[in-house]
């Protein structure tokens, strides 16, 4: 039975000379328009159990860190790594051993690391990646290099993860393989998925302006949901645009690692400044996508690279939950569930797709073929 295949598309050049001029230290990395993660969520069907799962995952805490929506800030994305960056060969980690094929890169391989570059949470290319998760996000020309519990020292980088993302191509549903992680555990990207401030400033002037992507989220292992009857290790469980799920570890009542959700329309934006609405404009039309378990419900591109600062544009960790300006706190009943499609019992039998030239761009399953 041939591989899945993934299809490069060349459509986004017209759609990016539309957008209005602004300061972008350097443009983040981004897929073409046609992906699934630039598709508007606003008028998907529902879930049957939306209303249900989100009520389920509100009684077990809702959102992590004493259920609130807490922004991390702590991931750099190094937007245009040059032509002669240096490259570093990526060997399996020191600490562990570990290194997960086929689902990553297949060693030997490099990485361009540019000085300039550092690791999630650090000012600089060294992480103890025995306690953090240690993310290195590099992007060069078209390809985007995300490694994973990574560490550079002796000329060498170790880690358990190197993904490699064409960013002029669409992938098909199953994104890089059925069953197969990334540098994050659903087996997506993550820069495309972080919410950068340059991008934020460029759309705040506009009346009803919003990023035009999807948003990654994470929640505790505890609140997403398994179900031993779909045959996954542990009951692990996954939905569409997942491959791959983590460690969960919650009853099956609740959201499920992948799980794809938009910010109700009728929320009200009363009170938050305009940087913060374009932000929940973007979670109502494009939706926050289970990314990974974990504590603080969103993560942030970093302002290490940009030339907005998130302080000028008063995006704070706490402006989603601290009711600052009479601001309503944003809960998991908020949301929305959109229908992706079945729970996919997760085997960890990974089976890597395959790149091949096409002109298809809808592949995503919202549009119609």
């Amino acid at each position: 039975m041939p591989l899945p295949a993934v299809r490069p598309v060349r459509a986004l050049a017209a759609t990016l000379a539309l957008l209005p001029a602004v300061t972008f230290a350097s443009a983040p990395p981004r897929f073409p328009a046609g992906s699934v993660w630039h598709q508007n969520i606003a008028d998907a069907p529902l879930h049957p159990e939306s209303q249900q799962m989100l009520q389920t995952l509100a009684g077990l805490g809702g959102w992590g860190n004493s259920n609130r929506m807490q922004i991390d800030f702590s991931l750099h994305v190094h937007h245009s790594a040059p032509a002669d960056a240096p490259r570093y060969e990526v060997i399996p980690h020191r600490g562990s051993g570990e290194y997960w094929t086929p689902d990553c890169e297949a060693l030997p391989t490099t990485m361009p690391v540019p000085p300039d570059a550092a690791f999630e949470g650090q000012s600089g290319l060294s992480c103890n990646s025995s306690d953090s998760d240690c993310h290195l996000l590099v992007r060069q020309g078209s390809k985007l290099y995300e490694l994973y519990s990574g560490n550079l020292s002796g000329g060498v980088l170790d880690a358990r993860c190197l993904a490699v993302w064409d960013l002029n191509t669409v992938y098909p549903p199953e994104g890089r393989g059925e069953h197969c992680t990334s540098a994050d555990a659903a087996g997506f990207p993550i820069a495309p998925l972080l919410v950068n401030a340059d991008e934020v400033a460029q759309r705040q002037g506009e009346a009803d302006g919003d990023l035009g992507h999807a948003i990654r989220f994470i929640l505790p292992n505890a609140r997403m949901a398994t179900d031993s009857s779909l045959g996954g290790v542990g009951g692990r469980l996954y939905v569409r645009p997942a491959s791959h799920a983590g460690g969960p570890s919650g009853p099956r009542g609740t959201v499920p690692y992948g799980v794809r959700m938009r910010l109700r329309p009728d929320f009200d934006m009363t009170g938050y400044n305009p940087a913060a609405r374009v932000i929940l404009r973007t979670m109502q039309r494009y939706g926050l996508v289970l990314a990974d378990g974990g504590n603080i419900a969103l993560t942030f591109e970093s302002d290490r690279h940009t030339t907005a600062k998130w302080s000028s544009l008063g995006i704070t960790p706490q402006v989603f939950w601290n009711g600052t300006g009479g601001a309503a706190a944003v809960k998991v009943t908020d949301f929305q569930i959109i229908d992706t499609g079945p729970r996919i019992g997760e085997t960890w039998n990974c089976v890597r797709s395959v790149a091949l030239p096409s002109i298809e761009i809808f592949l995503n399953g919202f549009d119609p073929a």
